[in-house]
């Protein structure tokens, strides 16, 4: 349940800091996504979207590619 956490923490400050915008990337990269992480991500997308949750990097968004648990 990292990644809900590391989202709800956003939703909290109103900020996606770089160190979780960091961790969240490095999640994605090491291991498939449930379906929790990935209705997490989308509220999270839709709140950085609509300028609900700032991100504290100005770099421009990439998004790794998503991997569903049992999905190969």
């Amino acid at each position: 349940m990292m990644i809900p956490t590391l989202v709800q923490s956003a939703f909290q400050t109103g900020y996606l800091s770089v160190e979780s915008e960091g961790l969240i990337r490095q999640i994605l990269d090491l291991r498939s996504c449930k379906q929790t992480d990935l209705e997490a991500l989308a509220a999270l997308y839709e709140a950085l979207r609509t300028g609900r949750v700032r991100r504290e990097s100005r770099q421009s968004v990439q998004l790794p590619a998503l991997r569903m648990v049992g999905s190969r």
